[in-house]
């Protein structure tokens, strides 16, 4: 069985689990998982590593000069070359520009899938830079448009990311829109559960998942529906400004911060909706689908969002969820309530929703067709 690099800087972050379940799901490439940096937050023991900073005495050092420069640790390139790798994936625009010079030195093709905000962001020109900050994001999308030039496929993760690289440059015959699907297996609602009136968010507290919109309209959904909870699972930077402001609109509901994956499919068993109102960010960066909204779908979840960024290719309006117009608070909160006070509508989008996610996003089907990805750009690459 052939080996296959599974790169990404820092291995990894903690909403980042969907990497590993499509790199453990391959049957016919054998995945390690590479990166600069560890931080184990979403890889199991028994998945193989390999990180620098586990060959260099001096990691930051080596860190910087591999990320600035191209230059490998020779220990690291040495254990990487004895894998007799055949391919290396990249997720993230930025991480494909990052590892290209190790594709380099290792005579591998590449493939880079792009998610998000990789593929949403302007690249700013060097005078605008101003802060540390400015610097580093320069950067990061200049070694993104390295990646859409130099790397032999582009998967997108939806049609919009696809329209995005486009725009950005991208060619239309190296880019391919590629669903990464879950495991139906793993994702499956419990039939003897009773659900409860919870709606359920769960994501990063930042910008782009619209956090503060969901406050706002469960403010408008208890006065209707007082018995109504919010639960929301998931960190970030606006945590203190939402909890601040739930206080202030006595929006009845409880912040669980970080939960396991097992947690997380927990309250999905026991939330009547979900909802994630993602807005696009001042930054430019937009849902590039929202895999929550599919793994939601599978445990017989109805769906209410914004029709954002990818999110309608997850979500169809009006057979698994209702999706209202960007940062549209009321029309969220109507469709909230319309969905809490029908039980019969809920049924109806729980199971259209798991029929959407098996014809759509299931893991192993979705693994095979990356798989016919692999060996044609690694058939294309020798030839």
């Amino acid at each position: 069985m052939p080996t296959i690099l599974i790169y990404r800087d820092q291995l990894l972050p903690y909403s980042e689990t969907f990497i590993p379940a499509q790199g453990d799901s391959l049957s016919h490439y054998g995945p390690i998982y590479v990166g600069t940096s560890r931080l184990t937050e979403s890889l199991q023991n028994q998945q193989q590593t390999c990180v620098l900073e586990d060959y260099a005495v001096s990691g930051r050092l080596w860190r910087g000069l591999y990320k600035f420069g191209g230059i490998s640790h020779p220990r690291w390139l040495k254990g990487l070359k004895q894998l007799k790798p055949a391919l290396v994936h990249a997720h993230f625009g930025s991480d494909g520009g990052l590892v290209f010079p190790l594709c380099q030195q290792l005579a591998l093709p590449l493939v880079v899938t792009f998610h998000g905000y990789d593929a949403t962001w302007d690249t700013p020109a060097w005078t605008t830079v101003r802060t540390q900050g400015d610097f580093f994001r320069a950067l990061l999308l200049h070694k993104r448009d390295r990646a859409m030039v130099v790397a032999h496929r582009l998967i997108a993760v939806s049609q919009f990311i696809r329209d995005q690289l486009l725009l950005r440059g991208g060619t239309a015959d190296k880019i391919v829109v590629h669903y990464i699907g879950i495991d139906r297996q793993l994702f499956c609602p419990r039939v003897d559960q009773i659900r409860e009136p919870i709606v359920l968010f769960v994501g990063r507290l930042v910008e782009k998942k619209g956090g503060e919109y969901l406050v706002r309209a469960m403010a408008a959904v208890q006065r209707q529906l007082p018995t109504v909870r919010l639960v929301v699972i998931g960190d970030g930077p606006l945590r203190s400004h939402l909890q601040t402001l739930a206080d202030q609109l006595a929006v009845q509901g409880v912040f669980l911060g970080k939960q396991p994956p097992e947690q997380v499919r927990h309250w999905m068993n026991r939330a009547q909706v979900f909802c994630g109102p993602s807005v696009i960010a001042r930054s430019g960066d937009a849902e590039g689908l929202g895999m929550v909204f599919v793994e939601a779908q599978a445990m017989g979840l109805p769906v209410v969002s914004f029709a954002t960024g990818g999110i309608p290719e997850a979500v169809v309006h009006g057979e698994t969820g209702l999706l209202a117009s960007e940062k549209d608070t009321d029309q969220l909160a109507k469709n909230l309530i319309r969905l809490l006070e029908d039980e019969n509508l809920r049924q109806r989008f729980a199971l259209a929703g798991q029929a959407h996610v098996a014809a759509k996003f299931d893991l192993k089907k979705n693994t095979r067709q990356l798989e016919t990805i692999y060996d044609q750009v690694v058939q294309q690459y020798r030839g």
